[in-house]
């Protein structure tokens, strides 16, 4: 990667926090899909750690977290975009250096495992309002299913990571 001015340093994660910032609006007042429009929230702090740094990723995270907590009419939106989606990216970033891959699940599925637990305790009733029945009404339902949700939503985050690389940020850059 060629190096950015300060300029870009700056401006690139700002505007793909005020991106982010809108999807988890978006998110607050969608009739449906609210969860989806915050996890694609969380590809933005990804452009930006791909684009310009770690430390551009985590700039992006917390002004985008900062606006959603202070301007989202749902803080549970958010919450998810602060806690899970938006920091989501830093750690897959960390998590697949070693190129280790059990060791690279384990890490991530401890993460997830940790926010989602946290969530849960203090958002249930948020959290449980869009879910089948079933997984709302027993812990031993919901946890695999979410595993297996996060364990797919981290291969299509790879995908479209991917994607980004080799279409948007040559256009971009």
């Amino acid at each position: 990667m060629k190096r950015k001015s300060k300029a870009v340093q700056v401006a690139y994660p700002a505007i793909l926090s005020a991106l982010a910032v809108v999807l988890v609006y978006l998110a607050s007042v969608a009739p449906t899909g609210q969860w989806g429009l915050v996890a694609l929230g969380g590809l933005l702090p990804a452009a930006a750690v791909i684009s310009v740094g770690l430390k551009a990723g985590l700039l992006c995270w917390a002004g985008a977290s900062i606006l959603s907590l202070l301007l989202a009419p749902s803080k549970f939106y958010a919450l998810l975009f602060a806690a899970l989606f938006g920091l989501y990216p830093m750690v897959k970033s960390a998590a697949e250096k070693p190129r280790k891959r059990i060791l690279e699940y384990v890490v991530k599925l401890a993460f997830f495992n940790a926010v989602f637990t946290a969530l849960y305790l203090t958002m249930m009733g948020a959290m449980l309002a869009g879910l089948p029945p079933v997984l709302g009404d027993s812990l031993w339902a919901l946890y695999p299913a979410a595993n297996i949700v996060f364990v797919l939503y981290d291969y299509g985050f790879s995908k479209l990571i991917a994607v980004y690389i080799s279409r948007v940020q040559r256009a971009v850059h």
